[in-house]
């Protein structure tokens, strides 16, 4: 009997390589984590739009920095025991600082970061529109400065490219190609729904040799998939971005709107 490996780094690695699809639902914080966990989730995934609306009431344009979201993650990573996979952005700078990035994510007990190749100060993947992104040699060359920064060789770097939008399905497929050829563990391509989503996301798996992760955010064919149904076309992972953000945010609109005028007629009438 093989032994369980013991970290979440770990674990996170070797779930990689077999076993159904991971299903990582995205928080902003530590509570989240734990409900996640909670839950019976085996990953959570912290969102850079859903920690920039919390702290900072913004949208996800380049607002959060290196320290403020790393912070972040190192109280919702030291809550739980499963894996915390992290938005960075674009590394938060060159190659150069891409190192950085790595070893203060590593620090924080991060099991698993996504770098993307679009140019500073980066647009949400969730705005419409598309991205620019940077020279596919040079996105290439900070996932290379991220992979041999990584102290922990079970810290998992993901390459997300945007060019999709942009530059077409072919573009973004050349470049993911490059990343795993410059070591990303996970390969990463932000699609937005579409008549051929289905064809798009399976077109993808089967042109990498690696393990791919999927955005499931917003509605259409996308966010109907089922877990079994985006295995099926052959990703590894999915995360979730805004599961915990809209329900929150849907919860509590009805509740404060419903709470608000009781509040007010008893405090003019008391």
């Amino acid at each position: 009997m093989s032994a369980i490996p013991a970290t979440p780094r770990q674990r996170l690695r070797a779930r990689l390589a077999s076993g159904p699809l991971i299903v990582a639902p995205g928080i902003y914080d530590a509570y989240g984590a734990r409900l996640v966990e909670q839950a019976g989730c085996e990953a959570v995934y912290m969102t850079g739009n859903g920690v920039s609306a919390s702290l900072l009431g913004r949208p996800d344009v380049g607002l959060v920095d290196l320290t403020l979201f790393t912070q972040h993650a190192h109280r919702a990573a030291s809550c739980v025991n499963i894996p915390l996979i992290c938005d960075a952005d674009t590394g938060y700078g060159n190659a150069v600082n891409v190192r950085h990035t790595v070893q203060e994510y590593e620090a924080a007990g991060v099991a698993a970061i996504h770098i993307e190749d679009q140019v500073a100060p980066k647009r949400c993947g969730h705005l419409p529109g598309s991205r620019p992104v940077i020279d596919m040699v040079e996105a290439a060359r900070k996932i290379e400065a991220a992979v041999a920064a990584r102290r922990d060789p079970d810290f998992i770097i993901i390459a997300r490219t945007d060019s999709a939008a942009g530059h077409g399905l072919d573009d973004a497929i050349k470049r993911v190609q490059a990343f795993r050829k410059a070591g990303a563990d996970v390969l990463f391509v932000e699609l937005k729904t579409s008549p051929t989503i289905l064809e798009d996301m399976k077109r993808i798996t089967e042109s990498v040799e690696g393990p791919c992760l999927v955005n499931i955010d917003g509605g259409g064919k996308l966010g109907a998939l089922s877990a079994a149904e985006i295995e099926q076309l052959g990703f590894r992972i999915a995360i979730f971005p805004g599961l915990a953000r809209n329900a929150a945010g849907f919860a509590g609109c009805r509740s404060v709107g419903a709470a608000v005028p009781a509040l007010l007629t008893g405090f003019l009438t008391a």
